[in-house]
């Protein structure tokens, strides 16, 4: 069957489980009648399986337009990947457009939730099938409540007039609870090959799959660290005990996309609108190292052929100044311009295996190393993972006394920090620099850079210049997205009910559960 017809078909059957969340059905002797559509697919067979797999692969990664509002201008900026150019985008002064987020966090009830369901109430619990669609459910779920906190989760998918939210502890605990289950059956079908290419990640690769779960397991546990540093150390443990993402580069979580049927790299489909920039954040780290992952990661600016950024938050006014315009600031790279909408996207990459890792060993968890060589090592597979593969290379940059340096930006602001490459001598610094080398490798994941900044306060970001959200001021913490406006409109009652499951009010400056800074 020709990619072509693989997708058409997916899209048919997409179509079929993507119905609204909540409906109601009223009392009438023609019903099956009425309410049977024959252009629809209504029995879903074994056969249709692997396209519910693939469909929810690409669509909790967020292809096309949805990872322009879902991500891109709201966790790219407050990760400070990125920063805002386009004059009309107020996102990156904490401005939360809600109808930006309907689309995405819409397509995650209708475009991945249906179709795992579909799947783990259509196979096995001991089936290898059975396990993927739970993994793969964790991590489309937890990049939202890491962003709102209470969501519905339990009952989602479920037919209702309307779905209640769960407590954030309540759905970390099953998230452990999944991924343990997944690894154990995964152990025991090596030699399978689940949903084969339908398997946009790993063409059914079972031990890296279950490799990618216990990553997650780790991620995950370094999460929860601060508010839970028992269950963290036992189940990060447990995750390195059961095997990580560690061998290579090889080993990187990478969803395939496709220049058809509106599955494009979101980064690349979006990259020419020319809306956004390098930050100077992103600016001081890597000019101040001299990464060799800087021009991959940027495009010299058009103007000045340097690597130039701008700070978050610059108002309108400021915004119209040439130095913070397009061509005087540095493109994302080469690798995602639209050249590339058929580009790969990142979703979990070897090097933040071994960051948390060292993470883990400064906490005096069992990680199989200590914090120095885990670091380093962290370092050594994400420069290869961007082509820097020269042993000399790499071994310099791991012993680099090179700091961060000031921006060449409007503000005229300082280094970022003062910490070098090389592991340092004290605890604080350690930390540090595990956050900062972990902020450079998973970039561009602006979901998990920013989770992860709010969990650590590494790297030492910027404060952002301007804020028009007269909830925080500016040099403030954005802290989470509130429950969205289409939440209150068609989920009312369950969604002032979530307020209650809040550390406060449902507001971008109350903590998540596990956000103990």
């Amino acid at each position: 069957m020709t990619s072509y017809k693989k997708r058409l078909r997916q899209s048919v059957v997409a179509a079929a489980l993507s119905a609204p969340l909540f409906w109601a059905v009223g009392c009438t002797n023609n019903f099956d009648e009425i309410n049977t559509n024959k252009t629809k697919v209504t029995i879903i067979g074994t056969g249709e399986i692997p396209y519910l797999f693939s469909k929810a692969q690409s669509a909790a990664t967020l292809p096309a337009g949805n990872y322009q509002v879902g991500q891109n201008l709201f966790s790219d900026q407050y990760a400070q990947y990125f920063a805002c150019v386009a004059t009309y985008f107020p996102s990156d002064r904490f401005v939360i457009r809600m109808d930006w987020l309907q689309g995405p966090w819409t397509a995650q009830y209708t475009e991945v939730v249906p179709q795992l369901k579909t799947i783990l109430s259509s196979t096995d619990a001991s089936s290898a099938e059975n396990a993927l669609a739970s993994i793969w459910w964790v991590y489309s779920f937890h990049r939202w409540t890491d962003y709102v906190g209470p969501i519905p989760y339990f009952k989602a998918g479920e037919p209702a007039t309307s779905v209640a939210y769960d407590a954030q502890d309540k759905i970390y605990d099953d998230f452990f609870k999944r991924l343990a289950a997944a690894t154990t059956v995964l152990k025991a079908k090596t030699a399978e090959k689940p949903y084969g290419s339908f398997d946009l990640i790993y063409g059914g690769d079972v031990n890296k799959w279950i490799k990618f779960a216990n990553t997650i397991r780790l991620r995950l546990a370094l999460r929860i660290s601060k508010v839970d540093p028992t269950r963290a150390k036992s189940e990060a443990e447990a995750a390195v005990a059961g095997g990580i993402l560690t061998t290579s580069p090889d080993d990187d979580a990478l969803v395939q996309r496709s220049t058809k049927g509106g599955d494009n790299n979101g980064l690349a489909i979006m990259s020419d609108w020319n809306e956004f920039r390098m930050s100077a954040a992103m600016e001081s780290v890597l000019k101040g190292y001299e990464d060799p992952r800087l021009p991959t990661y940027f495009l010299p600016a058009v103007k000045t052929n340097s690597y130039e950024g701008l700070r978050n938050g610059l108002t309108t006014t400021q915004l119209t100044d040439p130095t913070n315009t397009a061509d005087y600031n540095s493109h994302v790279g080469q690798r995602w311009t639209s050249t590339g909408l058929g580009t790969a996207q990142n979703v979990m990459a070897t090097a933040e295996a071994y960051f948390l890792m060292a993470e883990g060993a400064l906490n005096g968890w069992k990680m199989g190393g200590t914090a120095k060589e885990l670091y380093n090592k962290g370092i050594e597979n994400s420069l290869k993972q961007w082509g820097v593969t020269d042993a000399a290379s790499i071994t310099a940059y791991q012993n680099s006394t090179k700091t961060p340096v000031a921006p060449n930006d409007y503000l005229k602001s300082s280094p970022l920090s003062n910490i070098p490459v090389a592991w340092g001598s004290t605890e604080a610094i350690q930390r540090e620099q595990i956050g900062t080398q972990k902020w450079l490798a998973i970039f561009p994941d602006g979901f998990e850079g920013w989770a992860e900044y709010r969990r650590t306060r590494f790297p030492k970001l910027y404060p952002v210049a301007n804020s028009d959200n007269p909830d925080i001021p500016a040099g403030g913490v954005l802290r989470r997205i509130p429950i969205l406006l289409v939440e209150q409109q068609t989920n009312a009652v369950e969604a002032k009910k979530a307020e209650s499951l809040l550390n406060g009010p449902d507001k971008v400056t109350t903590p998540l559960w596990w956000d103990k800074n």
